[in-house]
């Protein structure tokens, strides 16, 4: 691979100093941490101002789960549960949707972007050469280039799926309407989320997997959450793939397994996982392949002014883990354009060290799936000397009161080494709110003896550390 090195020179001889292509929320924020510095900032965007999460991914999938949650919340308290009639309005449920995305207009974004100082340039913008930025027939010049293009879907390459119009998780985030029967590719957590979403509204749903459900997970994360789907009258068939999927005259999708079986719905949703969006962005005009390797200020190996920053990268495809990486990236570019020290040791301003050992995640599922760091298996992959223990969630005092018949599962990784945990998995109702605590005794490196100086209010669900601590041992 060339590298794409170039001399400093003197940034007035550009039109900005950093140039961001992608307006969604990582894109922002690099723009947003560089001008905060001094830097002067452009951000390209062909689509809405605000990107993936805000229209088509966690803001709608998340409004499209929380009034069922609600009502299942409540159905587990009596007295509450009396009141609970009728069914869900799904129409309703869809309106405040569609609030949380603005009905899809980003004028609101745009007028962020300006009250931030930050200019936005509307197009289609790929890479032309070493600091080198073309929109349209327009170009222009910046000191430093952030790509933040984000991810897009892998479709499986199954006979008929692509001309059977299947949904994306953005056709469904959006949809106008809730379909009688809807088939979920997929075992991840777009699946899964969205899978509980559509059943909650009125759809028969069908899961299939090609293995278990979060594999990546805690095994007992998947376990639990397929019982619980289960229970709730969604079909989950683990371990098969369709061979053939199409879609007749009556707008029918009908998907053949690979056991024979077959199965009809009136759409298909499609989330298999995503990639990074490297596609047609100019990539070879600065002599680099598909994928980026970054340091960890974000900073393209080969080269001293491109950064990939979020999804693209491939680092953690997350959105709040990206919007990390680009605070440092966005605070990194606007030292190194000022000529400033660069604090890239590991935890130092400008470098997203907890990629690599911190990255909190949930399913928005019923239970919720909360984890940051190692898994146990990870760990043991790792090479650490580690230790593992388990805490039956439904058994602390403040998850008996917060739902009757709470069930739910709590683990903590210790490496036995530094006595510190590395990993922290959380399946319940409401775990996500738990999951801060755990990312900081990580990040901070929080010792098992001095967590037990850590006391958790009682009657509460966080009472689960003292739990889990007395499990472990001093």
């Amino acid at each position: 691979m060339a590298s794409t090195f170039t001399t400093p020179t003197n940034n007035h001889a550009y039109d900005y100093d950093l140039i961001v292509i992608g307006a969604g929320p990582v894109g922002e924020n690099v723009a947003d941490y560089a001008t905060k510095q001094g830097a002067k900032s452009a951000v390209v965007e062909s689509d809405l101002v605000g990107g993936e999460c805000s229209y088509w991914a966690c803001m709608p999938s998340k409004a499209l789960l929380r009034s069922a949650d609600a009502i299942r919340a409540a159905q587990r308290l009596p007295g509450a549960r009396e009141a609970v009639t009728g069914d869900i309005d799904a129409s309703a449920v869809l309106g405040r949707r569609s609030s949380f995305t603005s009905e899809w207009k980003d004028d609101g974004q745009a007028a962020w972007l300006e009250s931030a100082g930050i200019e936005l340039i509307r197009g289609y913008g790929r890479l032309a050469g070493p600091h080198l930025v073309t929109v349209g027939a327009r170009s222009y010049t910046a000191e430093a280039v952030a790509l933040t293009t984000g991810s897009v879907p892998i479709v499986p390459d199954i006979p008929g799926l692509a001309h059977s119009k299947p949904w994306g998780t953005r056709e469904a985030t959006s949809a106008d309407h809730i379909p009688p029967r809807l088939i979920v590719l997929g075992g991840g957590p777009a699946a899964l989320e969205l899978a509980f979403a559509f059943s909650s509204l009125g759809s028969k749903v069908t899961v299939l997997a090609r293995s278990v459900l979060l594999r990546h997970e805690e095994p007992f994360a998947g376990e639990y959450l397929t019982t619980t789907m289960e229970n709730n009258g969604i079909d989950v068939r683990c371990g098969t793939t369709p061979v053939q999927v199409d879609r007749n005259a009556d707008n029918v999708v009908t998907a053949t397994l690979d056991d024979g079986a077959r199965i009809a719905a009136e759409e298909i949703l499609v989330a298999a996982g995503r990639r990074p969006n490297t596609d047609d962005i100019g990539l070879d005009s600065v002599h680099l392949g598909a994928k980026l390797t970054v340091d960890d200020t974000m900073l393209v190996q080969g080269t001293d002014w491109l950064y990939a920053v979020g999804d693209v990268n491939g680092r953690a495809l997350l959105t709040h883990q990206g919007k990390y990486q680009a605070r440092a990236a966005g605070e990194a570019i606007a030292a190194r354009i000022q000529r400033r020290p660069v604090l890239d040791k590991p935890w130092g301003r400008h470098v997203a060290t907890a990629d690599h050992v911190a990255v909190p995640h949930v399913v928005f599922t019923d239970p919720q799936i909360a984890r940051v760091g190692l898994t146990e298996a990870q760990a043991r992959d790792r090479g650490l000397p580690i230790r593992a223990v388990e805490y039956d969630l439904g058994a602390v005092a403040g998850a008996s009161l917060h739902a009757d018949g709470y069930t739910g599962r709590a683990k903590i990784v210790v490496d036995e080494k530094r006595h510190v945990i590395v990993g922290a998995t959380f399946v319940g109702q409401d775990v996500a709110e738990l999951l801060q605590s755990a990312t900081i005794a990580i990040v901070g490196e929080v010792t098992i003896d001095r967590l037990w100086h850590a006391v958790p209010a009682y009657p509460t669900i966080s009472e689960i550390w003292l739990r889990l601590l007395e499990a472990y041992g001093r």
